[in-house]
């Protein structure tokens, strides 16, 4: 099925369009907002599906904050939101690991988001900041003794990343029945400036070469997040919606999981990326697609 630009849809369509699906599941970064900006026309779309009687769920490989940090985020930005719809990544951490009934430490590379949601489950963990090189780099055996009672690694964003990061963290990777967990394998983060800002995964491809490892990946598009997500928000597969702005993650866990797909161009997939999926016959080409989450917005008024 070749992806429909959903602006082309006239009114009979639009409101098949809008009856396909009972709940939606939206990324954030390059939907929602860029950054610190907020996408415009964004935050209506999304107040105009809840008042459309759609229930709607922020779900975001972002590793970087909590949930509440996420909520207060939300509705700064103008969209209507409460914890219990927000499933991110560092949440998704802390969940995996108590799910194992996980009692000992936490290696993280990563953000203090992460760090808050451990502590909210009562697992110790240490990483979090500042490790910078000093002096020569093989020397660092001299002041790292790993710890024996260290039973996971969590890769996710950190800006802090350094080489003793990287050392202890493929150190600890490769120990016997220890966790190696990734939040999530973004490679790139939306942005509104033509700086180009490396993701998470990039930080967990570099320790999992270093561990001669593989992580297990929690956020979208792999299996434990579909799993949360059958769980948490109880969807019908076949009456959800997931809206992205990522083919590898967020349509990828569409097409996985058998939702609706609505591709926007507005953060980071280009119209470029979108023509050479479609004259490649790709598995993971949108349902549909159009230039920003605030077309839907006007396309649900033409039905008013």
């Amino acid at each position: 099925m070749a992806a429909v630009d959903l602006k082309s849809l006239d009114k009979q369509n639009m409101e098949k369009f809008l009856e396909s699906f009972d709940i939606v599941l939206s990324d954030c970064d390059g939907v929602l907002w860029r950054e610190t900006d907020v996408i415009n026309g964004s935050p209506e779309a999304v107040n105009k599906l809840k008042q459309l009687g759609k229930k709607f769920f922020f779900v975001t490989n972002n590793n970087g904050n909590t949930r509440l940090e996420l909520v207060k985020k939300c509705k700064n930005f103008g969209y209507n939101a409460v914890t219990e719809e927000i499933l991110c990544t560092s949440y998704l951490a802390a969940v995996y690991l108590k799910e194992k009934n996980f009692q000992k430490k936490v290696y993280i590379v990563g953000s203090e988001g992460i760090a808050q949601e451990l502590d909210a489950q009562g697992i110790k963990h240490f990483g979090v900041g500042p490790d910078v090189m000093i002096g020569n780099e093989l020397d660092i055996h001299k002041s790292f003794e790993p710890d024996p009672d260290v039973g996971a690694v969590i890769v996710g964003f950190d800006k802090h990343f350094s080489y003793p990061k990287l050392v202890k963290a493929a150190t600890y990777a490769q120990m016997p029945g220890v966790h190696f967990l990734g939040t999530n394998p973004d490679l790139q983060r939306p942005s509104p400036y033509k700086t180009r800002y490396p993701g998470a995964g990039c930080f967990l491809l570099a320790i999992e070469a270093a561990a001669g490892k593989k992580a297990v990946i929690l956020g979208k598009p792999e299996t434990f997040i579909s799993e949360i997500i059958k769980q948490k928000f109880h969807v019908n597969p076949s009456r959800t919606l997931m809206i992205g702005d990522n083919l590898n993650t967020d349509i990828l866990l569409g097409k996985r999981c058998g939702y609706l797909t609505l591709m926007v161009l507005s953060g980071i997939t280009s119209q470029e990326d979108l023509e050479v999926l479609k004259n490649s016959n790709s598995s993971i080409l949108p349902d549909f697609w159009t230039n920003q989450l605030s077309d839907l917005h006007a396309c649900l008024n033409t039905l008013s």
